[in-house]
């Protein structure tokens, strides 16, 4: 189950998991979640950020997409196919290549949410709002 914030102008202590291969995005989003009272764990590669999701519950994961040796849509398809509690863990994939795929081709590859480099703060904190707040009243009417 994801922790929702009471207040959402007031995220609150969400876990997440930041993976990405270059230190200075780590510590840039690092300082953003800290900024914002998140609870930030990061990891360097996929094998990492897999590792990590094996051992330990997060409310939602910020995925690089480029990254050598494991690409953050292969980890994403991993955790998707796994058969533990993180195949439902919310994935923002992050990336400065915003012209190879559409918002919607990276949710149809198991994504929840799309954020392009270099990383706005506001649009970084919207992407994991919708993540982690509950589905509208409205909109649960809808899928009835």
């Amino acid at each position: 189950m994801r922790r929702v914030p009471a207040d959402p102008g007031q995220p609150g202590r969400l876990e997440v998991l930041h993976v990405d291969d270059d230190p200075m995005n780590l510590r840039v989003v690092g300082e953003i979640l800290s900024a914002f009272g998140f609870d930030g764990v990061q990891a360097q590669s996929g094998a990492a950020a897999l590792d990590e999701l094996s051992r330990r519950r997060f409310d939602i994961v910020l995925m690089d997409i480029h990254m050598p040796q494991m690409s953050g849509l292969e980890v994403v398809a991993r955790i998707r196919a796994s058969l533990g509690p993180e195949r439902h863990t919310p994935v923002i994939a992050l990336t400065a290549d915003s012209l190879s795929r559409t918002r919607a081709q990276y949710l149809e590859l198991g994504f929840d949410e799309f954020v392009t480099k270099p990383i706005l703060v506001s649009r970084l904190l919207e992407a994991i709002l919708r993540c982690v707040s509950p589905p509208d009243a409205a909109d649960e009417r809808k899928s009835a």
